[in-house]
């Protein structure tokens, strides 16, 4: 009795192995546990698989163990220029205009687009230093002010930082380099 109980258990797990293999997608388990007695056949798909399986974890390990080893190459070629051009550089300020340089007929026209000004009134006062906001009062004192025509190329051109100021020291192939050297582009990079 004990010993057909035995029996019909390992059926059972052959059997539920077999479903496994037959529905499974891992290429070839279905004819390793296939139904019937076909032995030459399953042995040459079990050293396929096999050797398949070994061959796939030793490419992994492999690869595992020269990423551990921390390879690097250094490859250096050096060139003799003769010629090379002056770099170009860029400046990224999110702050593009000086305070100090825009003037009342600044304010008036592009206070608000600043977001200075709403309606010609300053906005957020509590907000500004106080040196800062005694001069925001003055430049945005509009009574008995007249408006000149206002030029956006000149605003920026006078109000931008200057490189001038912001360039303390500089040298290009041996030699010393001035803010004349450079030139001011406009350009929306930053």
């Amino acid at each position: 009795m004990k010993g057909s109980s035995e029996e019909s258990i390992k059926s059972i797990r052959a059997s539920n192995l077999q479903d496994f293999a037959n529905i499974s997608t891992l290429h070839g388990m279905s004819h390793i546990f296939a139904y019937g007695h076909m032995a030459f056949r399953r042995f040459l798909w079990s050293i396929s698989f096999l050797g398949s399986l070994s061959l796939l974890i030793l490419a992994c390990s492999d690869r595992v163990s020269y990423y551990l080893e921390y390879p690097h190459v250094t490859k250096l070629d050096e060139v003799v220029a003769t010629n090379l051009t002056f770099p170009a550089v860029t400046f990224c300020n999110l702050n593009e205009f000086r305070f100090s340089k825009i003037t009342r007929n600044d304010l008036y026209h592009v206070g608000e687009l600043l977001a200075l000004l709403n309606n010609y009134q300053i906005t957020n006062p509590h907000l500004a230093d106080p040196e800062l906001l005694a001069a925001l009062k003055d430049k945005a004192n509009f009574q008995n002010f007249k408006p000149k025509l206002f030029n956006m190329t000149d605003f920026y051109n006078r109000t931008g930082h200057d490189i001038g100021d912001m360039l303390l020291t500089c040298t290009f192939r041996g030699q010393d380099c001035y803010p004349l050297n450079f030139t001011t582009v406009s350009t929306l990079l930053c």
